[in-house]
């Protein structure tokens, strides 16, 4: 049983990233979600909750982390930044492992990692693919967004490599600047031309 090819999709906020791995799972290819394992950690009985109350006071309560809370004392300061990541990315990687496990004999797999070239997670991966759309596609879905602020969304792009960047360092790029079905068409081209270049052609 040979090691699944390790897929590694990234995009900057608002591209979505997150439906295109959803089209990813529908087409029976098994996805990663960091940001989901981030949360269910973070949830009601989590096992990151008890480390990050300790690290971060008053962050948490009964339903888990307080994200808006947890954001004050992290937001804009590097050290808390890092001290809350220190938390959350082993845990994370070990969560990731488990699942590779899993899915040994599958052949290949999604990562959905969001910050895939800024904390070079790039590394570990055996293909990138970046979610992509225009930059004014881009502002308006994540401006609509509730609570969203044209200085939070600056901020956020701020940490973020810019998509330019990431789209010149993708083995292949899916655009979400389109409609949903031709969206979801280059994602089913892209599966068949992974599976045939692996060597395993879709099942009839």
């Amino acid at each position: 049983m040979t090691k699944p090819l390790i897929i590694g999709l990234t995009g900057s906020i608002g591209m979505g990233k997150s439906t295109v791995a959803a089209m990813f799972e529908a087409a029976s290819v098994p996805v990663f979600d960091a940001d989901a394992e981030v949360r269910a950690m973070q949830g009601p009985d989590g096992e990151l909750v008890a480390a990050i109350e300790a690290e971060f006071p008053g962050s948490t309560d009964q339903t888990g982390v307080l994200r808006d809370k947890l954001g004050k004392q992290v937001f804009g300061d590097k050290q808390a930044l890092a001290r809350l990541e220190a938390i959350v990315h082993p845990a994370v990687a070990a969560k990731r492992e488990a699942f590779l496990l899993e899915h040994f004999g599958a052949p290949f797999v999604v990562f959905d990692i969001p910050l895939l070239f800024e904390k070079g997670g790039h590394a570990a991966v055996d293909r990138v693919v970046v979610v992509s759309a225009p930059a004014d596609v881009q502002r308006q879905r994540v401006l609509a967004r509730p609570d969203m602020t044209p200085e939070k969304f600056a901020h956020i792009l701020s940490l973020q490599a810019p998509d330019a960047e990431k789209r010149e360092r993708a083995d292949h790029i899916i655009d979400t600047g389109q409609s949903l079905a031709e969206t979801e068409a280059e994602v089913l081209d892209l599966i068949a031309s992974l599976r045939e270049e692996i060597g395993n052609p879709t099942p009839l």
